[in-house]
């Protein structure tokens, strides 16, 4: 695991000239046609149902790492006061939610969080 950490992010310039090299997006829509929908449909029936179970139960922990930091931004938050349903302003609200979020996920990607 060490040893795939250091790698993966030695590689951090290839990976940014890989997914914006000028024709990636063409590479990527010829891929998905040349694979075709049959392909995708048959991968799911045989692979992905057996797989997805599984990979929940073990990303369960992950994920509660992961968006703990969402929530208690969220419980942090003295939003401004509700108006009546049906309300304009109260899409402020709903800013002032994702002002906050937005800030926090920048501030954890400059701590290196993702």
């Amino acid at each position: 695991a060490e040893a795939w950490a250091s790698n993966t992010a030695r590689a951090t310039d290839n990976y940014h000239m890989a997914v914006t090299a000028a024709n990636v997006k063409e590479r990527f829509r010829r891929g998905v046609v040349r694979a075709g929908a049959a392909k995708f449909a048959r991968k799911i029936r045989e692979v992905a149902r057996d797989r997805f179970g599984p990979g929940v139960t073990a990303a369960t922990d992950d994920y509660k790492v992961g968006v703990e930091p969402y929530y208690s931004t969220i419980a942090a938050l003295t939003l401004s006061p509700r108006k009546p349903r049906g309300d304009p302003a109260n899409y402020n609200r709903v800013q002032e939610i994702g002002k906050a979020l937005n800030a926090k996920r920048l501030a954890l990607l400059g701590a290196g969080g993702g």
